[in-house]
């Protein structure tokens, strides 16, 4: 059974403590959402679970195995995305993929079978194209196919759809939702609506902290507040802002014409929080968005973090 345990772990870059003290255990198959605004110390974390990085202290264990000890034994078994490496330009994909596959050990007639599989689930480009020739988009899901070329049963991914377009993380999505069904998935991911397609559970992260851990339904359950967003036709000012709050509701971002706001309630509350709000300014528009999930994300990280609140 896939496992990975990480306890007490931490990295500092000089006196910045990238990662602070971080510990969570995960084992069997399933997919994990790393959710987290950028410069929260995802990344950080998963150069040290896959020995990009030493850490300044802790322990990280992939199947049983320490990761500082023995890091060829670890990830025997894993397969990693950081950071968007780029296959040497002049390689064929066909040879990209045939180089990690010989590196990683995998039979012959096994690696042609492999490329085949994963060329028609990630829409790989023609074989024999160069790499330097193909899109960023091609060239990402190549990256990704030889992460998996050795069909290993944990894979870390560090935003695995960061740059596609809608079609190329639909194929990513679809990938993963069906690699979970067998496999230990780490995937980090500042976008919420990545994580809530294909996570089972979550764990969000600021400023180098795990604040919370838990299984996406739970979070359906335990987040029932809405988020509302006014659209005025004037352009919000403080005063605005100011005599919002003084009615109770706390604001969760504010644009040129529009404010987001956390309400707790029913429709008859959004109704009246509508009618007070029309006594403030002139409006254009008024609705609910967003999901438990992201309700979750705001409410958990949105002080710091409001710029990321997007996909």
């Amino acid at each position: 059974m896939p496992e990975i345990t990480v306890e007490n772990l931490t990295k500092y870059y000089g006196k910045y403590r990238a990662v602070d003290d971080i510990s969570f255990s995960y084992s069997g198959s399933g997919a994990i959402g790393y959710l987290g605004p950028n410069g929260a110390g995802k990344t950080t974390t998963l150069k040290m679970m896959t020995h990009l990085l030493n850490p300044t202290s802790g322990n990280i264990t992939i199947n049983g195995v320490d990761v500082q000890k023995a890091p060829k034994k670890a990830m025997a078994n894993v397969g990693s995305l950081i950071e968007n490496p780029s296959p040497y330009p002049y390689f064929t994909v066909k040879d990209s993929l045939n180089f990690v596959g010989e590196i990683r050990g995998v039979d012959k007639n096994e690696l042609r079978s492999l490329i085949g599989e994963l060329s028609e689930k990630l829409k790989l480009p023609p074989l024999e194209s160069r790499i330097n020739q193909i899109s960023k988009g091609q060239r990402q899901r190549v990256v990704l196919a030889s992460t998996m070329i050795s069909n290993p049963e944990i894979l870390i991914l560090d935003e695995p759809t960061s740059g596609l377009d809608p079609f190329e993380r639909k194929i990513i999505r679809d990938l993963i939702n069906d690699l979970k069904k067998d496999r230990l998935i780490l995937m980090s991911s500042h976008l919420i609506n990545e994580v809530a397609d294909t996570c089972d559970q979550v764990m969000f992260i600021r400023q180098g902290k795990i604040i919370s851990k838990d299984r996406v339904s739970d979070i359906n359950l335990k987040f029932k507040s809405s988020i509302v967003q006014v659209d005025f036709v004037q352009p919000v000012d403080d005063l605005i802002r100011s005599r919002i709050t003084a009615l109770g509701y706390r604001i969760l971002k504010s644009s040129e014409k529009s404010i987001v706001i956390s309400l707790e309630g029913s429709e008859e509350d959004r109704a009246n929080l509508l009618s007070q709000i029309m006594q403030i300014a002139k409006v254009s528009a008024f609705y609910r968005v967003g999901s438990e999930l992201e309700e979750a994300y705001i409410s958990l990280l949105g002080d710091g973090s409001k710029d990321d609140i997007s996909d």
